[in-house]
């Protein structure tokens, strides 16, 4: 996954670009897990941790 220094230098436009994608990785991730097709669990924690940062990133350059 991306880390925060990574992260911290997208532009407000990568970042919207980056969400929708792992937004989408997420919904495969959930289906990959329901037909027992997964082959790491954990990277769906990572995912939704990646999510978050990604949002309160956002959250601080749309106030800034």
């Amino acid at each position: 996954m991306m880390k925060k220094k990574e992260l911290n230098k997208l532009t407000k436009v990568q970042v919207i670009k980056n969400l929708d994608k792992m937004k989408k990785d997420l919904f495969n991730l959930r289906f990959q897990k329901v037909n027992s097709q997964i082959a790491n669990p954990a990277q769906i924690n990572e995912t939704k941790k990646t999510i978050a940062r990604l949002k309160t990133l956002l959250k601080g350059k749309l106030n800034a």
